[in-house]
């Protein structure tokens, strides 16, 4: 008889707990388990896989019991059994206890049957008289309402007078309110009405609008090479460089040409430097590229893997620096604006400040109790830290305490970022709030709570005052599983708009650099650039995976997205 291994059962929970967006219990089985030493081709394995194999269990033992030598009729309903009971009782119980429901059936059957032959005497006698009464009825009914109807035609005729005809008029200027009614109605919940606060903007008014916003595939260039799904990308601050991390161990980057996008495929190796993670085999989940980021200059490019190393590469495709410390996956990695600091937190609970320069870690600071899921520097010597343990802690490099707790969220801190002056700190969570913090108190500044679903991402406009749009309102952006992405001000921490574009999970937002545009990437394959100015959508593009980041350069005028079906994508950006 076939059996199955502990090996591939845990793949089969694993791929399970992925697919149903359980990562962090994914990255826990996985690297427990040891999921990348097994020799499991993850190409072979269809969706769903488990599902599919506990309920063909099910059926077979359903079958089992209910099959014997005498009394199954093949066409019957298997209905007699409970999933649990199938799970916990061996086949002889069930089909005993399938033999005693099927007793009780029939005897149930046979007792219906006596009842039955009484009943039908009656109720024959019982009908005809309904029925003859019924009929008296219906022409009692005929005559009466054929009285009434010459009553009534005797009165209209008696009442035709010119007075009359006003009141028809009356009827019609009633109706002609009622429509202007709707109109105004209409209006006042468009888009036309920038006064509204909060506003929820219409994006599919009709279908010419959509169209007219569509990018096509002539102005996008497709960035073809990754043999697995892309989950990062970032553009240099500096130049016209591309960076793209994913699941197959290699980061890539891009030379994008400046000018307009030309439709097809780039993947030239003139185009790309392939950094790779691991030698030979390249399809190693261990080694899946997380995170990255460019240092302030451009020069240097950071990666986090999961399998807990961090490497820095330069902008020719060289490694650099190997930085090994932390004992599970990278989650998150950031520099400094300074470029001396890079800052990882992990799954091991951790984070890590590490020197650039002397290529050794500085400082770890185990503060959570649970792992860390994403960090970002105040300034070039402080920090912030969020995990699954619901808790946000402030650090500082020398302080072997943190400098500020923030306690306040019931779930796990997904994202947190400090606005554009350091601030200010915004937090978002899987209890379906984003929160705003200050270093000078202990509770938050503003509780935001109007998504319905977890929130996943959120980020800051470079906006306000010490940035380059000093007169421009700062805003911050919250991006939700709710299909929704929502902008507040974080002065009254209200909300401004709900951007509802979407239709599955947003899992990353974006501002222009002007901070006039906001870019927003979905589960739904789609990309929407909405305006700030009124909150509609004014171009959008729809690819062929689920996006997991978008991100702009530098000048604005180009935009880039990655993908689920192992691509990137290049878009022009000019209104």
């Amino acid at each position: 008889m076939t059996s199955i291994t502990s090996v591939e059962l845990n793949y089969l929970v694993f791929r399970y707990l992925q697919e149903s967006g359980f990562t962090h219990s994914a990255f826990t089985l996985g690297y427990e388990a040891g999921i990348n030493k097994c020799t499991i081709d993850g190409n072979l394995i269809p969706p769903g896989a488990l599902i599919t194999f506990v309920q063909k269990g099910l059926q077979y033992l359903e079958m089992e019991a209910n099959m014997s030598n005498n009394d199954v009729e093949m066409d019957e309903d298997f209905s007699f059994l409970q999933p649990l009971d199938i799970i916990t009782k061996d086949v002889n119980q069930l089909r005993q206890m399938i033999k005693e429901k099927r007793k009780n059936i029939q005897k149930d059957k046979d007792k219906d049957k006596e009842k039955n032959k009484d009943k039908d005497k009656n109720k024959d006698r019982e009908v005809d008289r309904e029925h003859e009464a019924e009929r008296g009825r219906v022409r009692e009914k005929e005559r009466h309402e054929k009285e009434e109807r010459e009553k009534e035609r005797e009165k209209a005729e008696s009442n035709k007078e010119p007075e009359k005809q006003p009141e028809e008029l009356a009827d019609g200027d009633m109706v002609m309110d009622q429509e202007d009614k709707d109109a105004i109605g209409h209006e006042e919940n468009g888009t036309s009405i920038v006064g509204q606060e909060p506003m929820d903007i219409a994006t599919t008014s009709t279908q010419a609008s959509q169209e007219a916003c569509e990018i096509p595939g002539s102005d996008v260039t497709i960035l073809e090479g990754h043999t697995s799904e892309v989950c990062a990308c970032a553009w240099s601050p500096t130049g016209s460089l591309l960076a793209s991390g994913s699941g197959d161990s290699t980061a890539r980057i891009w030379t994008i040409a400046d000018g307009l996008c030309k439709s097809g495929a780039q993947n030239s190796p003139l185009n790309v430097l392939v950094l790779k993670h691991v030698k030979g085999r390249t399809n190693e989940k261990s080694k899946d590229v997380t995170t990255l980021d460019w240092n302030g200059e451009g020069s240097l490019l950071a990666t986090g893997s999961y399998d807990g190393q961090a490497r820095i590469w330069t902008t020719n495709g060289e490694l650099r620096s190997t930085l090994s410390k932390h004992k599970g996956p990278i989650f998150s990695l950031k520099w400094n604006k300074k470029g001396d600091y890079l800052l990882t937190g992990s799954f091991d609970k951790t984070a890590i400040v590490w020197d650039v320069k002397a290529e050794e870690w500085k400082q770890q600071f185990e503060f959570h109790t649970g792992p860390t899921l994403d960090v970002d520097w105040c300034n070039n010597v402080s920090f912030a830290t969020s995990s699954t343990d619901h808790m946000i802690y402030v650090c500082k490099i020398g302080e072997i305490h943190p400098i500020k707790t923030f306690a306040g969220h019931q779930g796990e801190v997904n994202c947190v970022k400090w606005d554009p002056t350091g601030s200010l700190l915004a937090s978002c969570s899987d209890d379906i709030t984003a929160k705003i913090w200050c270093m000078k108190q202990d509770k938050y500044v503003h509780d935001l709570r109007e998504h319905s679903k977890e929130i996943y991402a959120i980020r800051w406009s470079p906006t306000g005052p010490g940035t380059n749009n000093p007169n421009q309102q700062l805003i911050l952006a919250s991006a939700s599983f709710d299909s929704t992405v929502k902008l507040w001000d974080v002065e009254l921490g209200k909300l401004l708009y709900s951007l509802n574009g979407h239709k599955d999970p947003v899992y990353s937002v974006a501002f222009s650099p002007n901070g006039e545009y906001l870019a927003s990437g979905s589960l739904d394959k789609s990309m929407h650039i909405w305006s700030l100015k009124d909150g509609k959508i004014v171009k959008t593009y729809t690819g062929n995976g689920g996006i997991f980041e978008v991100c702009w350069n530098k000048e604005g005028d180009k935009l880039a997205a990655c993908f689920a079906n192992n691509t990137l994508c290049v878009l022009d950006f000019r209104m």
